[in-house]
């Protein structure tokens, strides 16, 4: 999602081309598809952070119904090529359903493919937002449409006719972002076999005529003195499957649903019914599907299969992103201190939609719905994934690495003094390690580590991977858990709230989202900030029965633009302050006279207020941004611990974070990072190729490739060697390494003469700042754990669009 928009080969074209020449129109349409289904894409589903998407799959193409966070990443794991989307339709316009759009339609940009955005009319509100960091030419087929109080047909073609019917909410009319669409998609008929003898019969040989009474033309007959009609030689036709997709998200959309004419075409029984309709899925939320008005309405529908995809509890239990899952279940039988398991969720006794709706069914990932070929119409639950076994992850882990058992009991021995006393982190002396480095022999303590206690500081990093999502690491963010006191983000790439939900529970996760303080974007790249709105309109739907104050969003100037566009979509409850406003001069200057010119308008100066009192109640005594060196307007930021008295009444110092962004090595980040508690650093270049890991897990032999470097260079990104570098140079007491390269999507090849005092990031590891002195001593532990795993060249997953 960052850098430069590049392709290769012969596809390579210019913008201008671009607008000549609609790519989308060189794809061609199989005209007799023997496949169609329709396929419940889970994104959500056990997180309930966004809107499922729905697939209607062609065999020429695929369409989507809406686009929520995930969406992508969840393609990655499922192998859903996105080359063969053609078209994404939103039921809504907003973060919920639309959230994943920006980084879909910039993966395609990157690979010269263009997909139809097609919405209601509040869509040019979400496009005129996104033209802040998306190219013009991926928003170029972005369309809106409506309202239009009937249905508005959308598309036709060989394959299916989509039409649209309007939702608006019987409050509030006209404000954007409330108009809801249902989608009604229509296959065409299948026509009955052609009868030769009957042909025969009336005089229709071979030849062009028969071609006419297929196509439902009537001819002549070659030897008989008679007109002959299709409907002499044709068998009955079947007519074409319809599903409606559904989505009525307040029982304020409810009345306009029940009080539409356009469905009187469909309901069973109707005297203006001619179409019966075979499948509905419902994105309507459970406040809305309860109502004894829903459940009467759907029952008009007949025999049709409803399919309840509003956000059901039993999902919670089924990770979607089962790759992910497993992985983490690895570290976390590792080393559960810095891998915690995810907390639990509450799930409700009643499982399943309530069987007395119709011939309902509650969604489940995977699921389909299968329209053609028509002997098999109906639900297939082959693909839908099992429950994921936490202890048949382990002996499968035991049965691969056996002695992977005595790895973990050492790691577990690190957080065990020899007096056996669990919580303290014992010294290199008191443990006999299976394996050697020199990172085990540093037992210095920085002084605002001494007596520190667990709820002083955490930090979970919930994105680790740059660019794009994978399989096994989603895009930037980091949070910072001041546990009472609250929390920031540092960054806030897509899927921000769903790794938090993973993190902590689909209901504990709310309340950290609640207790968010201040959100820090450190530069303008969409793997940075593509989850910010979702997560401030989360934030502001928690809190709209509370008094509270506007959470206050840090970054650049230029996101501001981003952002007051996009609140003409929805409000996103929030302050913004430039990063250039919290830099160390810029502070001094406010400080010294709030009204000079390096503080330009009375909004910094509240902002600013703000900032100060926000931090005051974290318990910070600052947050300093700093220019770095990798795009225009890019910081990296110091968060700032005030010293606490211990009980004998002496000052400690508070803990130092410094957290890079995305940068080559430069003096700012040098200078900022002087004696810092923890440096996290950006490590987005491998600098490897030829790996060779030996059985003994201390041994590694890697041959480093130059052009990594140049890479890191061309891109102003750094090498994990550099980033250890300048942690060094800065006299950091550790250095977490974070923002990975997907090339390498589970674990990075180092040299472990550099790596004594640093620790490598993944999703999910929480890092407690009284566990910091384990950091580097857990590091030849997960080298036993992946010594199976070669690092990959580019992810297969990644190109195949």
């Amino acid at each position: 999602m960052e850098g430069e928009n590049k392709s290769s080969g012969s596809n390579k074209r210019t913008a201008e081309e671009r607008d000549k020449d609609d790519p989308l129109k060189s794809r061609k349409l199989n005209s007799s598809n023997t496949i169609c289904y329709l396929q419940i894409l889970g994104n959500g589903m056990d997180t309930h952070d966004t809107s499922p998407s729905v697939l209607l799959f062609f065999d020429s193409k695929s369409i989507i119904f809406n686009a929520g966070e995930g969406l992508q990443r969840f393609c990655t794991e499922q192998k859903i090529p996105l080359s063969k989307i053609h078209y994404i339709f939103l039921t809504r316009v907003c973060s919920e359903t639309a959230g994943g759009l920006p980084g879909l339609l910039l993966t395609l940009d990157r690979h010269k493919l263009y997909v139809r955005v097609r919405g209601p009319s509040d869509l040019k509100y979400l496009v005129d937002a996104l033209r802040s960091f998306i190219p013009n030419a991926a928003l170029h087929y972005s369309e809106g449409f409506g309202p239009s109080h009937g249905s508005v047909d959308l598309m036709n073609d060989k394959d299916v006719k989509i039409s649209a019917i309007f939702l608006q909410p019987t409050l509030s009319e006209g404000q954007p972002g409330d108009m809801s669409v249902v989608y009604v998609c229509e296959l065409p008929e299948i026509k009955g076999r052609f009868d030769d003898k009957k042909a025969l019969a009336l005089g229709v040989g071979p030849g062009p005529n028969r071609g006419q009474l297929v196509k439902g033309i009537s001819v002549k007959s070659d030897c008989q003195d008679i007109m002959v009609h299709p409907s002499d030689v044709m068998g009955p036709s079947l007519p074409g499957p319809i599903v409606l997709i559904v989505d009525c998200p307040k029982e304020s959309h409810l009345q306009q649903l029940l009080s539409t004419e356009s469905f009187n075409n469909y309901f069973s029984g109707s005297p203006k019914s001619s179409k019966a309709v075979s499948c509905i899925v419902h994105l309507s939320p459970a406040s809305v599907v309860s109502s004894p008005k829903y459940h009467n309405w759907m029952a008009r529908f007949g025999s049709a299969q409803h399919i309840m995809a509003g956000h059901e509890r039993k999902n919670i239990k089924i990770p979607i992103l089962k790759s992910s899952a497993r992985f983490t279940a690895r570290l976390s039988y590792l080393c559960p201190q810095f891998f915690p398991g995810p907390e639990s969720n509450s799930i409700c006794s009643s499982e399943d939609s309530d069987p007395k709706l119709c011939e309902s069914i509650a969604a489940e990932n995977l699921q389909k719905f299968v329209l053609r070929p028509h002997s098999k119409q109906g639900l297939d639950k082959s693909c839908v994934p099992s429950l994921l076994v936490p202890t048949e992850i382990i002996d499968e882990l035991h049965s691969e690495i056996p002695d992977i058992a005595v790895a973990a009991q050492n790691v577990r021995q690190l957080w065990h003094a020899s007096t056996g006393s669990a919580g303290e982190i014992s010294s290199a002396r008191d443990v006999k390690f299976s394996v050697e480095g020199p990172w085990l022999d540093d037992n210095t303590l920085p002084s605002c580590l001494e007596n520190i206690g667990r709820e002083d500081l955490e930090i979970i990093f919930l994105g680790t991977g740059s660019s794009q999502p994978s399989k096994y690491r989603n895009v930037s963010s980091i949070h910072i858990n001041i546990f009472s006191k609250g929390g920031l983000l540092l960054d806030c790439g897509e899927g921000t709230l769903g790794q938090l939900k993973r993190r902590y529970g689909v209901d504990k996760a709310d309340d950290v989202v609640r207790g968010l303080r201040c959100i820090w974007i450190s530069h303008m790249h969409a793997d940075h900030h593509a989850g910010l709105a979702r997560i401030l309109a989360h934030r502001r739907e928690l809190l709209k029965e509370t008094p509270h104050e506007p959470i206050l969003v840090v970054g650049p100037g230029q996101l501001k633009n981003y952002l007051d566009a996009y609140q003409r979509l929805e409000d996103l409850d929030m302050m913004f302050l430039d990063c250039q406003h919290t830099t160390k001069d810029s502070l001094g200057a406010f400080r010294n006279k709030p009204t000079n010119g390096q503080i330009d308008s009375a909004d910094n100066v509240t902002e600013i207020k703000s900032l100060k009192k926000i931090l005051g109640a974290a318990g910070l005594e600052a947050l300093i941004s700093f220019s770095v060196f990798h795009c225009e307007q890019a910081f990296g930021v110091v968060l700032k611990a005030a010293e606490r008295i211990n009980s004998v009444g002496k000052a400690i110092p508070g803990w130092k974070i410094v957290y890079s962004g995305d940068t080559r090595p430069c003096k700012a980040l040098i200078e900022a990072s002087r004696d810092a508690t923890i440096l996290i650093h950006e490590a987005s270049t491998y600098i490897k190729l030829f790996t060779r890991m030996a059985f003994r897990a201390s041994l590694i032999l890697a041959t480093f490739e130059d052009g990594k470097v140049e890479d890191a260079v061309k891109k102003n990104h750094s090498t994990s060697e550099e980033a250890v570098k300048v942690g060094n140079l800065a006299g950091a007491y550790r250095i977490l390494l974070t923002h990975f390269s997907q090339r390498y999507p589970k674990i990075s090849v180092f040299d472990e003469t550099y790596m004594h005092n640093a620790g490598i990031a993944f999703d999910m590891m929480s890092v407690n700042i009284a566990d910091l002195p384990a950091l580097p001593k857990v590091l030849p532990y997960l080298k036993i754990l992946f010594r199976n795993e070669i690092a990959l060249k580019e992810s297969d997953d990644i190109h195949e669009l």
